[in-house]
């Protein structure tokens, strides 16, 4: 009887090539029966409307910027109260949170159709609204959303942008049920997300 030595590196590559080909005959008859996967995120914002691509994600601020160009630090009386966690849901509500996770606000929001502005308006408990905002949008896009304020509505040469992120923090209140607005975050993988659950 001969027998042949055969290296461990041989047999683990051919025990590894049996088990990927067994597990692959199942797979691909169930393939015919399998329901056509959905679209990635990616795939779906290529065709999304302003207001679907500020609903697809949560969103942290993470910079102001003057009408000069120069940073703001983000507890800047000029800019504070526009700091936090945000979440618009698709069906035309919104949360925001103060960074701590605080309750911030809550109420309705649009984008027109042209992606220029947005409206918020803000509502108590009892769901009597407190007060109304429109902001000019300077970019929205799947990573980044901003927009302006004016301190003075009646001197348009001084202004913040206030800059928001991507983020994958959860929102408060939702025990935790994934990434994101009450766990509808998507992605591909194909932006790195900031660190949302860093203050």
């Amino acid at each position: 009887m001969n027998i042949t030595r055969i290296s461990r590196r041989s047999a683990l590559t051919a025990s590894a090539i049996a088990i990927a080909v067994s597990a692959l005959v199942p797979v691909s008859a169930m393939a015919a029966e399998a329901p056509a996967a959905p679209a990635p995120a990616s795939a779906t914002l290529k065709n999304a409307t302003p207001s679907d691509v500020l609903a697809s994600t949560p969103w942290k601020t993470t910079s102001a910027v003057d009408q000069n160009g120069n940073r703001v630090a983000l507890n800047n009386p000029a800019v504070s109260n526009f700091v936090g966690w945000a979440y618009f849901d698709a069906d035309g509500t919104f949360a925001m949170y103060n960074l701590d996770d605080s309750p911030k606000m809550h109420g309705d929001w649009t984008v027109t159709p042209d992606g220029s502005e947005r409206w918020i308006n803000s509502k108590d408990a009892n769901g009597n609204v407190l007060f109304q905002r429109t902001v000019p949008i300077v970019q929205l896009d799947k990573n980044v959303f901003t927009y302006r304020v004016f301190p003075n509505a009646g001197d348009t040469n001084v202004y913040y942008d206030i800059v928001h992120t991507k983020t994958n923090h959860v929102e408060p209140g939702t025990d935790g049920r994934g990434p994101g607005a009450n766990g509808k975050q998507g992605g591909n993988g194909d932006y790195h997300f900031n660190n949302g659950n860093a203050h």
